[in-house]
């Protein structure tokens, strides 16, 4: 039987490794606010890395299917040649984003985004082209170290990102006169490509041990049509859930003070990521070790709930205090004014970092069950609940998009998070 100091030992490699890619975005972040044009790098940075978050949307639950399903020789091959076609389509779909038509079309056209922040975010996006990808790669591996219970080596491969991605851009701020946008988008893609390629080497001994699987009889490979069964519903999860950055950025430039808050927003988010990350890392942790018939159950929620507790209380420390101002403006390096306009949308995401670990245990019950088309439902009323928020802010009120947005994600989750709880109940039942 589990109890809470398993969890947390469990647990703690997954929290840091999230933390580490959490750190990435106030450090580049601040990077990008130090050079030239700040304001409208800023605001491209945001929009690139949304845009390709979402193409990369598809090959993010590979870490969680391969916990949950690589269990033989037969399931690893037949697993990662579902990984492989999946990195191989998202990488299209970056390159034909980055067809300079398609591109206008998507920038200018849909979101509307003005000229000047337009054809920085493109150059952004040809940076990023490798990015999704390599993401999918690592995070297949890194879903096998997970369920070998060598949850370190995922936290080393982040530092092997951390550094590479931290190496490239002040490199590149001291030797070139690049954008900053430039800068931080084609830093993200060598952190995470090397990260991609520690993973790999890292996880060497774990395929052999699952290729040569002393002591199993392997069952017959998982056919196409039931990895899909199982993965097409978490990976319109992640799709859908992507769109929310995008549609926000079509919402912000319509109402008022657009580039600005455009701006502030990947930052003010960077910063909520890094409490949120903790509740994020926990998904992972309730799928291995729930356990089928939820006997462990008790003892995961009950981390969560310390988790939860002082994340919070962090967080509140910082957004309802001077600090707020102080960590704008010296740390991140933004100008005055707008170190003071990412305050107000600051506050109003405090709930976030609480209801992501309530979110990712939900998410855990219920994928541990194979209800997976649940979760894709819960992210759906999220992303449908902030569209109606927003709708409402830009047409009703005088709110500028930053604020009306940090309103619109708050809501969301809260509604998303009290769709699981009525949800999972289900399946907790007689547990």
């Amino acid at each position: 039987m589990l109890n809470t100091r398993d969890v947390f030992r469990f647990w703690l490699p997954l929290c840091l490794t999230w933390l580490m890619m959490a750190a990435e975005g106030p450090i580049l972040a601040s990077v990008i606010a130090r050079l030239d044009l700040p304001k409208y790098n800023l605001a491209a940075y945001g929009v690139a890395l949304a845009l390709a978050m979402l193409i990369e949307s598809p090959v993010i639950m590979l870490l969680s299917t391969s916990v949950a399903l690589v269990t033989d020789s037969n399931a690893y091959l037949a697993i990662k040649r579902f990984a492989i076609k999946l990195n191989v389509l998202v990488t299209v779909g970056m390159l034909i984003i980055s067809i300079p038509w398609v591109f206008d079309f998507v920038s200018l056209t849909i979101i509307d985004l003005p000229t000047e922040v337009a054809s920085l975010v493109y150059w952004g996006m040809v940076c990023l082209i490798p990015w999704p990808g390599a993401i999918g790669y690592r995070r297949f591996y890194q879903g096998l170290l997970i369920r070998h219970s060598k949850t370190k080596r995922v936290a080393y491969g982040t530092v092997v990102r951390l550094l590479g991605m931290l190496s490239t851009a002040f490199v590149m701020m001291w030797l070139t006169t690049a954008h900053g946008i430039v800068i931080g988008t084609l830093s993200l893609s060598v952190g995470v490509v090397l990260e991609a390629l520690a993973t790999r080497w890292m996880s060497r001994d774990v395929v052999r041990q699952i290729l040569k699987g002393a002591g199993q009889t392997p069952k017959p490979p998982p056919t196409t049509k039931q990895i899909m069964k199982f993965y097409f519903p978490l990976a319109m999860t992640s799709a859908i859930g992507f769109v929310v950055t995008p549609m926000l950025a079509f919402f912000i430039v319509r109402a008022p003070l657009p580039v600005e808050s455009l701006a502030v927003l990947p930052v003010v988010d960077s910063f909520v990521f890094l409490f949120r990350s903790f509740g994020f890392s926990y998904q992972e942790v309730g799928i291995a070790l729930l356990g089928r018939s939820m006997e462990n159950y008790a003892v995961v929620r009950k981390v969560g709930l310390h988790i939860i507790g002082w994340t919070s209380a962090l967080i509140v420390l910082i957004a309802f205090t001077p600090l707020s101002a102080i960590l704008y403006g010296s740390m991140y390096g933004l100008p005055p004014a707008l170190a003071t306009f990412a305050v107000i949308p600051t506050m109003l995401l405090v709930p976030l970092p609480a209801l992501a670990v309530l979110f990712s245990l939900k998410r855990a019950v219920l994928i541990t069950h194979q209800r997976n088309v649940v979760v894709t439902w819960s992210t759906l009323a999220e992303v449908g609940c902030i569209a109606l928020v927003m709708i409402i802010c830009t047409i009703f009120t005088g709110l500028n998009g930053a604020v009306a947005a940090a309103i619109a994600m708050t809501v969301g989750r809260v509604f998303a998070n009290f769709y699981l709880h009525r949800r999972s109940k289900e399946s907790l039942r007689g547990w």
